[in-house]
């Protein structure tokens, strides 16, 4: 079984940053493409970013495009998502998942994705 921990959410202003991170048990973190999701109060579970399973590829949702940046380090079997300039609209509980594959796509869909974290959340004050 693959486990997924999520770290580093908080309380936040609006207009600063945080770092989530996703650390990944096993040994074949790094055959799987990553991705983060957010689901907040009253609202369906959406997509925020993915990466590819070597780095080289990402994916972004348009709302977070340009603020938010999806890394990885598979040494470390850890996935990351640098989050800047934060906004209200940010609020919400953010999860990791792999994707169970192709690994040749970048997959935006939570069924896409077959081992998931326990979540952080993450609130942004105005």
């Amino acid at each position: 079984q693959v486990q997924l921990v999520e770290s580093g959410g908080g309380l936040v202003q609006a207009g600063g940053s945080l770092r989530l991170s996703c650390a990944a048990s096993g040994r074949t973190f790094s055959s799987y493409n990553m991705g983060w999701f957010r689901q907040a109060p009253g609202k369906e579970r959406e997509f925020v970013a993915a990466i590819s399973w070597s780095g080289r590829t990402t994916n972004y949702a348009d709302s977070v495009k340009g603020r938010f940046t999806i890394s990885r380090d598979n040494a470390k079997n850890t996935v990351y998502l640098q989050m800047n300039s934060l906004e209200p609209e940010d609020t919400a509980v953010y999860y990791c998942a792999r994707d169970r594959g192709p690994k040749d796509i970048l997959h935006s869909g939570y069924a896409s994705y077959d081992y998931w974290g326990q979540g952080t959340q993450v609130t942004v004050s105005s």
